[in-house]
């Protein structure tokens, strides 16, 4: 293999039918390729007796299958299991699958870190180190892919809500999402794939042009001024304009899709009487389904999960008010891999981790000198 070889992890089948029209070859041999490595799980290019010979040494000398290597495992009690993968770069990321009766759920990163620095959201806290490559992202499907064969298993929903802001990796999100949806590839439905975002409008304004993936929009207010606090990103997009990028890409996915709603109650923040119905009217003609996400704490966030009496009082109002609306079980919380908790090992750009750090430590030596 020549130094910087293709990993064709990296390419969905656009890519691959570019790369063979260099070789001079039709495009569809591009299907071809994608059946033998998602299909027959063959990564051995002399194998695939469908390709011309010349072709298959071309690529056996200038490309190869590359996954983020398994740093670490750890499997919940709940059986929900928790992978650290490391890049080639040397960073550390974390994904995790969660397991369900009728389903197996990927939680994908697409980011070292996060630039957008919501307050409740410990992936946040440590800064942010670059994109992940688009084989970074499919590679993680593949080794859960691998984990679940020995149950006779495959994962059925991928949602990207993992470390990072997808939106921001846009270009990697898109190739790995169309090989994800792919029938020659992975082979999941359009339903099943889900992109998180904080509110990055003018990547959802370009999403609409080029896929019809589900997505769901990181919201947690019902208010521009409390969102503010919470997701910083709203101070440059706000709910309004959001929303109607939202509403124009649900539309667009047609009238059976809706638009997912996540909503994490913070006890005392955002989880009181006027919150749920602030949220109600807010959403009133949206098509959408509200997901409710009690806190899952982590050290410093300085915030704390609400009690379960205002948990499913605010549920009740958003359904007497005609709306979807899911507790989504806490999975994962032994071992930190709830949703907020995801972490991984970030040499920060943005210097967010000694901020932070140094933020924590002043307000222990206010609490020991008000003691």
């Amino acid at each position: 293999m020549v130094p910087n070889a293709l990993n064709l992890y990296g390419l969905d089948r656009t890519g691959l039918e570019e790369l063979f029209e260099t070789q001079g070859l039709q495009r569809f041999r591009a299907r071809q390729l994608l059946k033998w490595v998602y299909h027959q799980n063959l990564l051995d290019f002399g194998a695939m007796t469908d390709l011309p010979k010349v072709t298959r040494e071309w690529f056996n000398e200038n490309c190869h299958f590359s996954l983020p290597e398994i740093h670490h495992q750890q499997v919940s009690v709940d059986g929900t299991v928790k992978w650290l993968l490391r890049l080639d770069q040397g960073d550390l990321v974390e994904m995790v699958l969660i397991p369900e009766r009728d389903r197996n759920t990927l939680c994908v990163s697409s980011q070292v870190g996060c630039m957008l620095d919501c307050s409740f959201c410990s992936t946040g806290k440590q800064g942010f180190n670059g994109n992940l490559s688009a084989a970074d992202i499919v590679g993680q499907l593949v080794l859960a892919n691998r984990y679940l064969e020995t149950k006779d298993q495959r994962v059925t929903n991928v949602v990207l809500m993992g470390m990072g802001e997808p939106l921001l990796n846009f270009d990697a999100v898109l190739a790995a999402t169309n090989l994800m949806i792919d029938d020659h590839a992975f082979g999941l439905s359009k339903r099943r794939v889900t992109i998180s975002t904080a509110g990055v409008v003018p990547g959802i304004r370009k999403l609409q042009q080029v896929t019809d993936v589900s997505l769901a929009i990181s919201l947690h207010a019902p208010t521009d001024d409390l969102r503010d606090g919470l997701v910083p990103i709203n101070r440059k997009y706000p709910i309004a304009e959001l929303l109607a990028a939202c509403t124009d890409y649900v539309e667009h996915l047609g009238p059976a899709r809706k638009l997912v709603i996540e909503y994490t109650l913070l006890a005392g923040v955002n989880d009181q009487v006027e919150h749920a119905k602030g949220l109600a009217k807010l959403l009133a003609g949206v098509r959408c389904k509200i997901n409710l996400i009690p806190f899952n704490p982590f050290p410093g966030s300085g915030y704390a999960r609400p009690a379960q009496g205002d948990i499913e009082n605010f549920q009740t109002i958003l359904m007497r008010q005609g709306f979807v609306t899911m507790l989504r079980t806490t999975r994962g919380e032994d071992i930190n891999a709830a949703c907020g908790q995801l972490v991984g090992q970030v040499d920060d750009r943005t210097q967010r981790q000694r901020r932070h750090r140094e933020r924590m430590a002043a307000m222990q030596q206010e609490i020991v000198q008000w003691r």
